[in-house]
């Protein structure tokens, strides 16, 4: 009985320790499964994070585009911050030449305010003498009459004359020969001349030469729609529609601005050196297209090679790159652009790129309040712009037009840095997505077109000729605009 009772204990004890095995098994395998959900989470939990991060910092680029001050120029650095650069190497200039000796840097000089009368070079002066009144030049003290004595000069003032319409009414004189009237001549009939008046500018309307001029002047350098224009003709008592006034671009522009337009094109396929650049514009009204759909209008320049500037624009309905390609067809030589891939359509030519936007991408990618934080990647990649900038701007300001020596400095000063520089770019891993990851994604796929403007001394280093040479018509097309004011470009 006793050995039963053993073997009936032992028999439970070995059911207990199944049972706790099967109870540790059991609990074993709800960690493991617990800490794979907790990995699963703490996986989600980062790309959420990241996500986040990402998403803060497109935050912060769009309220700095919306409220930021719109200049890339860089506010006065913090003292006692480090440098990417050695304060030495990044005051560095051309002050030495090449054979070792120094040349005399000028002191800074404060430009000298203009005078008044500088100011208003070319305006007509006149004169104004404030004479004393007859009762004024009895001497109060004794009652003589004063005589003058001189004059000297009080103030200025500029007067505004508002401009004033008038209308010319032409007639023709008709002359007859009095002999041949009398039977004297070799004719039996009257001999009669009639003189010609001026051809109309457009058609048989009314417009001259400088109501013509005028309404452009306002649409394209002022800005001024041309609804806005009807209102203001209105006011001097002229009731001109817009109708009207499109109809003056459109006609003046295919008569007599098109074969001035077709030759400058002409002459700028010939040029070695030519820039472009391209923005939207949204064009009411259009034929087949909804009134949001985008469209472009094209820069294209000289370059900036000590020849006469030549600056062309060209309206089209899409950013496709044939039209650029259609536009400069013909045309062998240096093209500076952004870095909108459509312009590699263009054969035969050789692309450099806008040093500016590659800055302008490291300017974005800076984080909110880490401006002068030199330990992040976007600050040291916007130092390194900067240093370029700075040789570049010595060498333009040392040797002005003079080609051959800025070949040879930007070989000699910028090569360095840029192989510094591109050494740095492959050292990094931005996170993907980011700001970071953009800019140097950007500026890698154009390695090879970022270094062309060493090739010859006439490149530009950026596009900013054509940026600000477009940018009169950016302010303009803040404005409604109609289809009918594009005619001329078509």
């Amino acid at each position: 009985m006793a050995a039963s009772a053993k073997d009936l204990q032992l028999h439970e004890l070995k059911d207990t320790v199944s049972q706790l095995k099967m109870m540790i098994s059991e609990q074993t395998e709800l960690i493991r499964s617990l800490r794979e959900v907790i990995a699963t989470k703490s996986e989600t939990e980062q790309v959420f994070r990241e996500q986040n991060r990402l998403l803060q910092e497109q935050i912060d680029y769009l309220t700095k585009k919306l409220f930021a001050p719109s200049s890339e120029k860089r506010s006065a650095e913090i003292p006692g911050q480090l440098h990417l650069f050695d304060e030495a190497e990044t005051e560095q200039d051309l002050s030495k030449t090449d054979s070792g000796q120094e040349t005399a840097v000028s002191a800074h000089t404060r430009k000298k305010k203009a005078s008044s009368k500088e100011t208003f070079k070319g305006f007509k002066f006149n004169k104004i003498v404030i004479p004393l009144s007859p009762e004024e030049q009895i001497c109060p003290v004794c009652g003589t009459q004063m005589t003058l004595i001189g004059e000297e000069y009080a103030r200025r003032e500029l007067v505004f004359i508002p401009a004033r319409c008038e209308i010319n009414e032409y007639y023709t004189q008709s002359y007859r020969c009095p002999s041949c009237k009398e039977g004297f001549g070799d004719t039996e009939t009257p001999v009669i001349v009639k003189s010609k008046a001026p051809s109309a500018l457009v058609g048989k309307g009314p417009a001259s030469p400088s109501c013509a001029a005028w309404t452009m002047h306002q649409k394209y350098a002022n800005g001024m729609p041309l609804y806005r224009q009807e209102k203001d003709w209105a006011q001097y008592g002229a009731a001109i529609s817009r109708t009207t006034l499109a109809n003056w671009i459109i006609y003046c522009s295919q008569h007599y601005f098109q074969p001035v337009y077709d030759y400058f094109h002409r002459e700028l396929l010939k040029r070695r050196f030519a820039m472009a650049d391209e923005t939207r514009v949204q064009v009411l009204d259009e034929p087949d297209r909804k009134a949001e759909t985008q469209s472009f209008m094209w820069l294209f320049r000289s370059g900036e090679a000590g020849q006469p500037t030549i600056i062309l624009y060209d309206y089209t309905p899409t950013r496709n790159g044939d039209h650029a390609a259609k536009f400069l067809e013909g045309f062998q030589g240096y093209l500076e652009t952004d870095g909108y891939q459509g312009y590699n359509k263009i054969p035969g030519i050789k692309r450099c790129s806008c040093w500016a936007h590659i800055r302008r991408y490291f300017i974005d990618a800076v984080p909110k309040g880490k401006q002068f934080d030199y330990s992040q990647p976007a600050v040291q990649g916007v130092q390194y712009c900067d240093r370029l900038f700075r040789i570049e701007d010595d060498i333009n300001k040392r040797y002005p037009g003079n080609y051959e020596k800025r070949k040879q400095l930007r070989l000699e000063k910028e090569k360095p840095v840029l192989e510094a520089f591109w050494s740095w770019l492959d050292s990094l891993h931005p996170v993907r997505n980011s700001r970071m990851y953009k800019a140097v994604n950007y500026v890698q796929n154009r390695r090879e077109t970022a270094e062309t403007y060493l090739e010859d001394g006439r490149c530009s280093f950026t596009n900013n000729a054509s940026e600000n040479a477009i940018r009169p018509f950016t302010v303009g097309r803040n404005y409604a605009v109609s289809r009918i004011m594009f005619c001329s470009a078509a």
